[in-house]
This record gives C-alpha cells, structure tokens and sequence, in this order.
C-alpha cells in the first residue's frame, strides 16, 4: 500500500447559478492553494457531458464521484441541495471520507446545530465545518475600513478582496477537515468490501452493460485499496 501525494476530493453543491458557479470555482482553487495542490477538486459543473438528457448528467457525476478519493459537500441554504444530500448518502454507501461545509449562519431544522435534517447528521469517517461567512465578510471589511461611498467601493475592489479572504479561511478550515478525515480509519469491513462495491455498480441504476460496470467499480475498489483509502 502507498500513500498518495495528491488526492481527488469530489466538490459536491449547487451550481446552477452565476453566483454558485463562481463561489465554487473561487472556494476550489483556494483550497488547491491553502493544501499546496495536495487536495484537488473535481468540480461537477466542469464535468464535460456528452449528453445533456437527465440521467446521463447524473450517472457521469456518480461515477466520478465514486472514484474520487475523498468529498467536500457544501451544505450551505435554509434547505439543504437535494441533489447534494443523494451525493452525500451514496458517497456514505461507498465509505468515501467526506466533509460538511456549512458557511450560511441560518438555522433550521434538527440536525447539528439546528442547521439542517437529522437524517444527513452522525455518518462516520465524516467531519463538519461550520462558519459565518457573513461575519467574517464583515469583519474583514471593517479591518479594511469599507466606510467609503459605493463609486469608491466599486472602483477599488474592495468588496471582492474581503470575499477573497472570507474564500481564503474558508479553505483553510476545509483542508484541515479534509486532512482530519485521511486520517481516519475506514469504516466497512474488509471482507464485504467487494460485494459493496459491485451492488455500488447496480444500485443507482447507471445506464451501460452491468457486467462493465461492475469492472469499472472492481478497479475503482482496487484503486482505493492500493491507496489505502479503504
């Protein structure tokens, strides 16, 4: 068995807006930086599609979601991305170690900290990170003293430095998290490892020859084994 130098972390969150598109390329690229390239994300919203039908999108994202090393899920809105939370159980399913990234300091619900559904909390070889990006937003930008009018604002940048930095700390907890997380032990046994990945191959219903698939999650079963991530 050999450690790996770098690891592929799956960046699981909504993308289907200006703002999510580009807070996930920003948080990606930070986290890249603040590991020393040693955690690089697999941005879903970069996956090349060769079709854009329904199941197709969604059968490549579970496939690359299953042969990724590790998995940062952005947890983030007053309802969890339903999309995010099935990418969540599945990557339970496989034994992925994963992170919870919550920077929205809205609560509701019952899971931790009333911030979401119980049902998504207590999943092992999963740690949590919660931070208030609206207060480190405006702590950043009182340090760099935002009290001019917007022309001024607008025109020396000085809103998208603080988000920059919000991106920044928000990266670092997420690479300590992710570094905790490696080190944890696995959680599924040895002896079922196998069946659990061959019925990964069958359980969501990817389209293709199942006799393939389960080649695809036997090697990807392998990959994981020789990089003692399972």
């Amino acid at each position: 068995m050999k450690k790996k130098s770098s690891y592929a972390v799956y960046f699981a969150g909504e993308l289907f807006n200006a703002k999510d598109l580009i807070g996930n390329a920003y948080l990606a690229e930070a986290i890249f930086d603040k590991s020393h390239g040693r955690f690089q994300c697999v941005l879903p919203q970069n996956i090349e599609h060769r079709r854009l039908t329904a199941q197709p999108v969604r059968d490549r994202s579970l496939r690359t979601l299953a042969a990724c090393d590790l998995a940062l899920f952005n947890f983030d809105g007053s309802e969890l991305d339903a999309g995010t939370v099935a990418e969540f159980l599945f990557a339970k399913f496989a034994d992925i170690p994963a992170v919870l990234l919550r920077s929205d300091p809205r609560t509701r619900g019952t899971g931790h900290g009333g911030s979401w559904n119980l049902m998504c909390s207590f999943y092992p070889r999963t740690e949590l990170v919660f931070l208030d990006s609206l207060a480190l937003y405006r702590k950043f930008a009182q340090q760099r003293r935002l009290r001019l009018v917007d022309m001024h604002l607008l025109a020396g940048q000085h809103s998208s430095a603080a988000a920059q930095t919000v991106c920044e700390v928000i990266a670092a907890h997420a690479v300590r998290a992710l570094d905790r997380v490696l080190r944890e032990e696995p959680v599924m046994p040895k002896y079922v490892r196998a069946e659990v990945y061959t019925w990964l191959a069958l359980l969501p219903g990817l389209r293709g020859p199942s006799k393939k698939l389960r080649k695809e999650f036997e090697h990807i079963l392998e990959r994981k084994i020789d990089h003692d991530l399972l």
